[in-house]
């Protein structure tokens, strides 16, 4: 637990300035709150012997200060931890997300998509109380009951013996048992939570398949099972919730009751002033306003160290693809892009994707490379894009290994438009610029007529500005093929990758949106990934594989 909290902060950077800047602020405003209660309370027992007003004037003032300073110092500290906090959960955001970027795609598919939600929003978003409930409370705890027991044992010293085992039980002892007793159910919570996330995520993207085929009420089943899961867990939760502050709260009524009991035996002794006897127990009382955050710290500490074990699981991943550490200028263009006796597999103890395989596309030729589910097609796209790295062999552009370039050069050379490129709940506009953010309107127009789209895009009453729904699905099937080659044309790299284009359209469909295809890319290399039939008739050359092996077959020269 303390490597993966300490490598947590690390990964949040928080400046040591303003941690202890924080804690002091936290430290004064609970100090403040004790110092009200036991000044008070002197007050109110000296005041009750009728002494001369004026005797009492040090202690109204220092009762006043008190009770104005704690409110302000108390929003400073929240100010100032919640600012640390929430800043310390944007450095782990932006460092998750720089970490993550080179995995995908290749290294990030074995992981459900609605698992790999959970991770990027909830378990990074659970890291804010990294500050706020594993180092601050403690550390506060610390600084206000030493305080404390100092003050005690300067008046009583055995009423500060036992106000400093209360402190040590209520502040180590209870917490521990709330720890132990919530550590697993912790972990069990932040899995369960992804698990829960996945499968909603899947039966939402796939229900109208699932009633199709009629597994509604099995994925639904699932789902309650997982559900009921997470709830039992919170139940327990609250459980070890409830014990640890019944606890916490017998601790500090039998501190309290200690020290009264050896006040009034001091009284009785003639070794204390009897107006001592009511502040010393309001002393040990209040001062267990540090500890009292700490067993409810510690529960929701496990549970984020649970949720930063697993953002720690994607972040601590090396890629397997890196850019050379002096990289050559970026590819000719054209250039040819080959592939050489290359075997590639995804995992080291996996079977091999691909065995031996050539391929070779030559400036302005076109490809087809068919093939059934699983023999290694989307394999060959990883490749020529370094989202993977292969064992043996070579991957070349003009010659040269793509591993002596930069991965941005390499994958300025492809275009890839298929069924799998994302469209996202933004504009027509916005998605065509994720190609070229600085196109000009007359360039996205120009990039849709190549498409076929322009006409549509016009007769819309917003145009470019038309929302196309969550991953476009307020676009036709034809429509959104479409509108995902105008962003691989707009690109406007050498070779063009198409990756199943005509998954899920009709055939005639399928047909004009490859001639379309075809026509628009007619100056560029093209690699037309496929299992159907349209639009291989116009390849120069089609390219079986099969168990990771490929065939070449020429059809046209």
């Amino acid at each position: 637990m303390t490597g993966t909290l300490r490598r947590l902060l690390a990964l949040a950077g928080m400046p040591a300035g303003r941690v202890a800047l924080s804690i002091l602020l936290g430290a004064l405003a609970v100090g403040f709150g004790v110092a009200l209660m036991t000044t008070a309370g002197y007050l109110i027992s000296r005041a009750a012997e009728h002494p001369p007003i004026l005797s009492l004037t040090v202690t109204i003032v220092a009762v006043r200060f008190f009770a104005l300073s704690r409110p302000i110092v108390r929003y400073l500290d929240r100010l100032v931890s919640h600012d640390l906090a929430l800043r310390a959960l944007g450095r782990i955001r932006a460092r998750f997300y720089e970490r993550i970027e080179p995995l995908a795609p290749a290294q990030l598919e074995g992981y459900r998509r609605g698992d790999l939600l959970t991770r990027m929003v909830g378990d990074v978003d659970a890291l804010q109380g990294l500050y706020l409930r594993g180092l601050a409370p403690p550390l506060v705890a610390l600084a206000v009951g030493s305080v404390c027991a100092g003050v005690m044992a300067a008046v009583l010293p055995a009423a500060a013996a036992i106000l400093a085992a209360g402190l040590v039980i209520g502040g180590f002892a209870v917490p521990a048992v709330a720890w132990a007793a919530a550590r697993a159910a912790g972990r069990r919570q932040a899995a369960v939570r992804g698990e829960l996330t996945a499968e909603l995520v899947e039966l939402l993207r796939g229900a109208p398949e699932l009633v199709a085929y009629g597994r509604e009420e099995e994925t639904i089943a699932r789902v309650r099972v997982v559900d009921a899961e997470l709830a039992r867990l919170g139940r327990r939760d609250a459980l070890v919730a409830g014990l640890a502050d019944a606890l916490s709260i017998l601790v500090a009524g039998l501190t309290a009751a200690g020290v009264l009991a050896v006040a009034v035996a001091s009284h009785d002794s003639g070794a204390l002033d009897r107006v001592l006897v009511a502040t010393l127990a309001l002393l040990a009382l209040s001062s267990f306003e540090g500890v009292a955050p700490l067993p409810a710290a510690a529960r929701e500490l496990g549970t984020t160290i649970a949720s930063g074990g697993r953002v720690l699981e994607l972040t601590d991943r090396v890629s397997a693809v890196r850019d050379p550490s002096d990289p050559l200028p970026a590819p000719p263009v054209p250039a040819t892009v080959t592939l050489e006796s290359v075997t590639a597999r995804y995992g080291p103890r996996e079977e091999p994707a691909l065995s031996r395989v050539d391929l070779r596309l030559d400036p302005g030729r076109r490809v087809g490379l068919v093939g059934p589910s699983g023999a290694g097609k989307t394999t060959v796209t990883s490749l020529l894009l370094r989202f993977l790295d292969p064992e043996e062999g070579r991957v070349t552009i003009g010659g040269r290994d793509v591993r002596d370039y930069r991965q941005e050069d390499v994958r300025r050379t492809f275009a890839l438009a298929g069924q799998e490129a994302h469209v996202f709940g933004s504009t027509i506009r916005e998605n065509l610029r994720l190609a070229r953010s600085a196109a000009s309107d007359a360039e996205l127009e120009a990039a849709l007529g190549r498409a076929r789209l322009g006409e549509w895009v016009a007769s819309l009453l917003d145009g470019l500005d038309t929302p196309v729904g969550e991953e476009g699905l307020e676009l036709s099937g034809g429509q959104r093929q479409r509108l995902v080659l105008a962003r691989a044309l707009l690109a406007d790299a050498p070779v063009l990758v198409l990756d199943e284009p005509t998954a899920h359209l009709d055939p005639p469909t399928a047909s004009r949106l490859m001639d379309d295809i075809l026509d628009a890319a007619a100056d560029k290399t093209v690699l037309l990934i496929t299992h159907r039939p349209e639009g291989l008739e116009r390849m120069d050359e089609i390219v079986t594989l099969d168990a990771g092996r490929v065939t070449a077959v020429p059809i046209a020269s």
